[in-house]
């Protein structure tokens, strides 16, 4: 090989003596730069929830703060936002600056069925959104009045047929992740089903046991204590599996109907947060989760401590946002 010209040899030295010095100051350096990069977290976290305080979100989110202050070393502050759906927390927290001192608690409701509901809704459940952790799921269930004649889902399909107006199913408002149970129940059956909005899960239970309306569909936190007392039947649940509480519910897959459809709790962020943030958020989310005490708890509310990774957590959501909205079209429901 030919010798380089002379020239460029001073070139060639240069070049090579500032990479030898930059790679032995680079540990020099490193300290002074990670000392730039704001510690986190830094001040009190505040997790915003969509309903007013008392009920199962809220024992969520308080479980999840306590155990997330006591991993974090700063207090996590429950901040309750009811209001239009849930929509009005969701923006806030979607506008809140991305540096993971601001979260939401997520629903399949905020985030898969009210976008489809409201014409202008004001954020994107995905593009607005990183979505970091599973707190919970809850299985749904169809309850009857102690009285109906029907106790399987062919008998109610049957029934709703025969009858010259259907049957009313109540839930707990129009729009709600039990309507659409109720709408897409009828799509694949063809049953008869006219769907009864009531204000809250309460006051359309009332109306079940008083044999106003005959059935409803209902989260099986909130139909438990009826079921358990008799009150009401339970006629099947939307889980994959019969709930450990209530064996003896078959679920709608056992019964002949192909739909599985869980109520779900999770952490959401603005969709700017850090990586780094999101990713401690999450290991320290489901560590909460796991903690035994935190278990027991869930399982007295017939919920199940949820377990995903942010990928793993992200996709769920992006599938639930796929597949709601047509249902929701579909319903006719709108909260214009």
């Amino acid at each position: 090989m030919p010798a380089m010209p002379p020239r460029f040899r001073p070139f060639l030295g240069r070049r090579a003596a500032l990479a030898g010095s930059a790679a032995l100051l680079a540990p020099l350096l490193a300290p002074g730069a990670r000392a730039q990069q704001p510690a986190w977290p830094s001040q009190p976290l505040r997790l915003v929830v969509t309903f007013a305080p008392g009920g199962s979100t809220d024992l969520i989110a308080r479980l999840a703060a306590k155990g997330l202050q006591e991993r974090l070393g700063q207090p996590v502050i429950v901040e309750n936002r009811p209001g239009a759906g849930g929509t009005l927390a969701t923006n806030f927290v979607a506008q809140s600056a991305p540096d993971g001192h601001t979260m939401l608690l997520s629903t399949s409701t905020v985030m898969a069925i009210s976008p489809a509901l409201y014409r202008n809704v004001g954020y994107h459940p995905m593009r607005d959104f990183a979505h970091v952790a599973l707190l919970t799921t809850q299985p749904l269930v169809f309850v009857a009045n102690k009285g109906f004649p029907g106790r399987t889902l062919q008998d109610v399909v049957r029934l709703s047929q025969e009858a010259r107006d259907g049957l009313d199913m109540a839930s707990s408002a129009s729009g709600s992740l039990n309507h659409m149970l109720i709408v897409r129940f009828a799509e694949l059956t063809g049953a008869k089903l006219t769907h009864v909005a009531f204000r809250g899960a309460g006051p359309a239970m009332t109306a079940v046991v008083g044999g106003t309306v005959p059935m409803m569909s209902d989260s099986l936190p909130s139909a438990a204590a009826p079921i358990r007392q008799g009150s009401v039947r339970a006629i099947a649940i939307s889980a994959e599996a019969r709930s450990p509480t209530f064996p003896d519910v078959p679920t709608f897959r056992e019964q002949g109907v192909d739909l599985v459809t869980i109520g779900w709790f999770g952490i959401a962020v603005p969709a700017a947060t850090p990586g780094p943030v999101q990713q401690r958020l999450n290991r320290e989310l489901r560590a909460v989760m796991a903690e035994p005490e935190v278990r027991a708890r869930l399982a007295e509310s017939d919920s199940q401590a949820g377990d995903l990774s942010v990928e793993a957590f992200t996709q769920m959501v992006g599938e639930h946002c796929a597949m709601w909205p047509p249902v929701v079209r579909a319903s006719g429901a709108s909260a214009d």
